[in-house]
Order: structure tokens, then C-alpha cells, then sequence
């Protein structure tokens, strides 16, 4: 009965931890929008927003990205009918398509400062690279966090411990889709639309 409460009390410890990161980040995201919101307009002479972003390979990253978030559900799902060969199904599911969102994001990148727009030309693209590029770099940690996480299911079964990985991944995962759709919304839409 002891061993029950502190495994209990580890796991209330260790979702707390992780809901303060998560609103940690909320800060870091919410710093950033405020920042791109100041500078969209600051293009310098250069190129807008609306001259620049593609929309439809903007709805097409925003499509991967949920369609990702819906695989990385199942795998909570698999996990819940102890089905380790449909969680690691799903994993390396949600795992290919968050590849392909991050593959599209530098492709735009990289076009970008091919063209003469790079973070250096004004303080709107500063603060779209920065902002872009944060989500990015979340994008690269949890892809990382897939491959750990899958090897020790592989290695280990589905234990505690890796069930808690699982469920803490996928609030990050949602949480990376809650933050690209403010994305898309305020750079890409709002910026198609001139505003």
C-alpha cells in the first residue's frame, strides 16, 4: 500500500513539473508573439508578410502537424490496450509526419534567405524567424523524445515509467499543435491578409 502512494505521489510530482514547463513555455511563446505582433509591420522597404508566406504550404504544414497530433493520440490509445507493436506503429507514425512539418519549415527557411530575405533584412523577419524557428527547434526535441522513447518500449516493454513518457509526450506534442495553429492564425493568415 506504501509502494501504491509513493509511486502516486512520484507521478503528481513529476505531471506538476511538467504542466510548470509547459506554462513556462506558454511565456516564452506569448514573449515572442508580443514581439512579432511590435515588429510585423518594421519590414525596413523590404517584403511583407503577405508578398512573402506561401498559403498553401502553410495549411499544408498546419494539415501535417494535426494529422500528427491525431497519431500520437492513438499511440496514448494503443498504450491503454497494452499494445506495444500499434504504439510504436503510431509513434513512427506521428514521428514521419512531425519530419516532414520540420523538412517543410527549413525548405521555407531556406528559400527565404535564398531569395534576400533572411533575419538580417528587417525586424519583421527577425521576429518571424525567431518565432518560427523556436517552434522549429520544439519540433527537433520532440521528434528526439519519439526516438527515446520508442527505443525504451522496444527494450523495455510498456512500463510506468515509459507510459508516463508517453502521456507527458503527447501533452507536449498537443501543445506544439495549439501553438503552430497561433502560428498559421496570426503570422501566415493574418500576413495573407494584410493585416
Amino acid at each position: 500500500m506504501d509502494n501504491n502512494l509513493a509511486i502516486k505521489a512520484e507521478n503528481s510530482k513529476t505531471y506538476l513539473g511538467f504542466w510548470i514547463y509547459i506554462l513556462t513555455d506558454c511565456v516564452v511563446f506569448a514573449s515572442l508573439f508580443a514581439v512579432y505582433a511590435t515588429l510585423h509591420s518594421n519590414t525596413n522597404g523590404g517584403a511583407s508578410a503577405q508578398m512573402l508566406f506561401s498559403m498553401p504550404l502553410a495549411l499544408t504544414q498546419t494539415l501535417i502537424l494535426l494529422s500528427s497530433s491525431l497519431t500520437s493520440g492513438l499511440a496514448i490509445i494503443s498504450a491503454l490496450n497494452k499494445n506495444k507493436n500499434k504504439i510504436l506503429f503510431w509513434t513512427l507514425a506521428t514521428f514521419i509526419l512531425g519530419t516532414i512539418f520540420l523538412f517543410l519549415e527549413i525548405r521555407e527557411f531556406n528559400h527565404l534567405v535564398a531569395i534576400g530575405d533572411s533575419w538580417r533584412e528587417s525586424g519583421f523577419l527577425s521576429s518571424y524567424f525567431v518565432l518560427v524557428g523556436t517552434h522549429g527547434l520544439h519540433i527537433i526535441i520532440g521528434l528526439i523524445w519519439m526516438i527515446v522513447l520508442s527505443f525504451i518500449i522496444i527494450i523495455k516493454g510498456l512500463t510506468i515509467k515509459s507510459m508516463k513518457g508517453l502521456v507527458m509526450f503527447n501533452l507536449f506534442w498537443h501543445f506544439l499543435d495549439i501553438v503552430w495553429i497561433f502560428i498559421f492564425s496570426v503570422v501566415y493568415l493574418m500576413g495573407h491578409m494584410g493585416l
